[in-house]
């Protein structure tokens, strides 16, 4: 047999599956690895800015082009003034006198100055030969040849390694690629130096940068030597990058030292703040989660950090006002439920035996008896559920519901005017006191606050004996409206003033036919004012004797105008 497809069950409405939680530790909470993320984007570009120190690096070689200038231009000042001989030639009947470098007076100077200056020097003369050289030594064995001797090799510890690892990271060999290599030759003249050439040719100064098979660097400047004005020589003056790359090096080894430093304490300081920030919120979470489930008491469910004035104290106040609103909403639809049962087994107790007795008995006027009890309780219960209905609904709402401008005084004369035929019926009388030029304007529900008033004149012409008034006053005063409804019947049983608001308590008139009211309406009439944040009270009203001489109900409202 095949089910009929209207029978099977509609996905689309299948709660969905709830995602269980799985508790995280500090390390693998998403939110402490951003707050780890965020703090660490700071220092880290702060740390590779400045590794690159490329503007650093070249203010650094210019200072040094500088200084090296400097230096050429006291040796080549000092040759000039005491390393030139003149030279006089006859030809003919012209006599030529010119000056040339004296080459053992320029050597001694160029070797001493060079010396001094921690710099290798290189004289030129105008014919672009190589005259004197801080390097070339005189000895009795003739002339001898000074080399540089390359760096010492660094042992392959931590530092030796950071250094390689270094150089080949700022000086990688495509930068290098670019430089002009170094090349000395045994007989060197002016031709394989650019900057030489310029310096005798033109007079003016120049600046070269050159790099070795070693991958060292070779910064040169040539200045020209003059004398009076005359270009008698050119001075080279060559010193290896070493120092630069020394300098810069420390001073990057001492940022990253800086930066690990800082990122330590950086790291720690993310957890600190991770850490006062996700582990309450992961046990905020949890209890939550185990309010969900049913598995945490109504004191303990929810953690308390509202000493800590914060976001998070905040939070943790909400949650624990949140859970215990939930509590009560529970405790109160746990009373409204056993409320109802216990209202509606009334009824359906009398209808049963009721219906069970018609079925026994053959006496048509007491099976009619019978059966206007039956529609009596009938009628109860659904005046008892169609009560019930409103008063479940209400509170959702009034939740939801937007507030607008009601006019207390209208409305209470329209009220009036609607009760005005039942009242004469029963031979009472309503009238409406107050300031008629005050509308005693309000923000709230006006369908809800009428059926507040409705309730409370209607409870009034219920009570009200033949002859008797109903008044309604109203009036503002600090800032509320104050409206009450007074009637000159029985009153208020002493002590149960605040009783007739309880759900399903009724204290009707006795000539009333029993079962007419569901003993709802002013606790649902409570319900609306206070969501109002008003207060609704009732009492007696006395002569002079103290004698009750009637009840009044006073409703108090809050106005945005000022009080008169």
């Amino acid at each position: 047999m095949r089910a009929d497809p209207g029978d099977r069950p509609d996905s689309t409405q299948e709660p969905k599956r709830r995602r269980h939680r799985r508790p995280r530790g500090l390390l693998r909470s998403p939110l402490s690895r951003r707050i780890l993320a965020v703090n660490l984007i700071a220092p880290i570009l702060l740390a590779g800015g400045f590794l690159y120190l490329d503007t650093y690096e070249d203010a650094l070689t210019a200072s040094t082009f500088q200084a090296m200038r400097t230096e050429a231009d006291l040796i080549a000042a000092a040759i000039g003034e005491g390393a030139i001989n003149l030279e006089v030639s006859v030809e003919g009947p012209v006599v030529r006198a010119t000056h040339g470098i004296n080459p053992e007076m320029s050597r001694q100077m160029v070797r001493r100055l060079a010396n001094l200056a921690e710099v290798r020097a290189r004289l030129f003369d105008t014919s672009g030969t190589l005259v004197a050289d801080s390097r070339r030594l005189v000895g009795y064995g003739g002339m001898v040849q000074v080399m540089d001797l390359p760096p010492p090799v660094l042992p392959d510890n931590g530092v030796g390694l950071l250094r390689r690892f270094y150089d080949a990271i700022i000086h990688p060999s495509s930068d290098l690629a670019k430089l002009q290599p170094y090349i000395e030759r045994p007989n060197q003249s002016a031709e394989d130096y650019p900057e030489v050439l310029r310096a005798l040719t033109e007079g003016e100064s120049g600046f070269f940068m050159r790099v070795r098979p070693t991958r060292d660097r070779v910064l040169s400047v040539a200045v020209p030597v003059q004398y009076y004005k005359q270009v008698v020589g050119a001075v080279m003056v060559s010193r290896g990058a070493e120092e630069i790359d020394e300098t810069l090096f420390e001073m990057r080894l001492g940022v990253i030292e800086i930066f690990a430093f800082t990122l330590a304490l950086t790291i720690l300081l993310s957890f600190y703040i991770a850490g006062t920030i996700v582990r309450p919120l992961l046990r905020l979470a949890g209890a939550a989660d185990r309010v969900r489930h049913g598995k945490a008491g109504r004191h303990e469910a929810i953690p308390d950090f509202s000493n800590r004035r914060d976001e998070l104290g905040d939070l943790s106040a909400a949650l624990r006002e949140m859970t215990e609103v939930l509590w009560a909403r529970m405790d109160a639809i746990e009373r409204f439920a056993a409320d109802v049962a216990h209202e509606i087994k009334n009824p359906l107790t009398s209808l049963r035996s009721a219906v069970e007795t018609v079925a026994r008995i053959d006496d048509p006027n007491q099976q009619k008896r019978l059966m206007a009890v039956i529609v009596d309780d009938v009628q109860r219960l659904n005046r008892l559920i169609t009560d019930i209905s409103d008063a479940s609904r209400l509170d959702a709402e009034l939740s939801r519901a937007e507030m607008e401008s009601v006019e207390i005084r209208p409305m209470l004369e329209m009220l009036a005017e609607v009760h005005a035929a039942e009242a004469e019926q029963r031979g009472v009388t309503i009238k409406v006191m107050g300031d008629a030029g005050d509308a005693l304007g309000i923000e709230g529900l006006e369908g809800r606050l009428v059926q507040v008033f409705r309730n409370l004149i209607g409870n009034a012409v219920s009570f009200s004996p033949p002859g008797g008034t109903i008044t309604l006053r109203a009036w503002r005063t600090k800032g509320k409206v104050v409206i009450t409804v007074a009637d000159d019947g029985p009153g208020i049983p002493p002590g149960k003033e605040a009783d007739i608001f309880k759900r399903f308590y009724s204290e009707r008139p006795r000539e009333e036919k029993f079962g007419t009211h569901s003993g709802l309406g002013l606790s649902i009439s409570q319900q609306i004012v206070e969501t109002h944040r008003g207060t609704i009270r009732a009492e007696n009203r006395r002569d002079g004797e103290g004698k009750i001489v009637g009840a009044m109900f006073t409703v108090e409202l809050p106005s945005p105008t000022p009080g008169k």
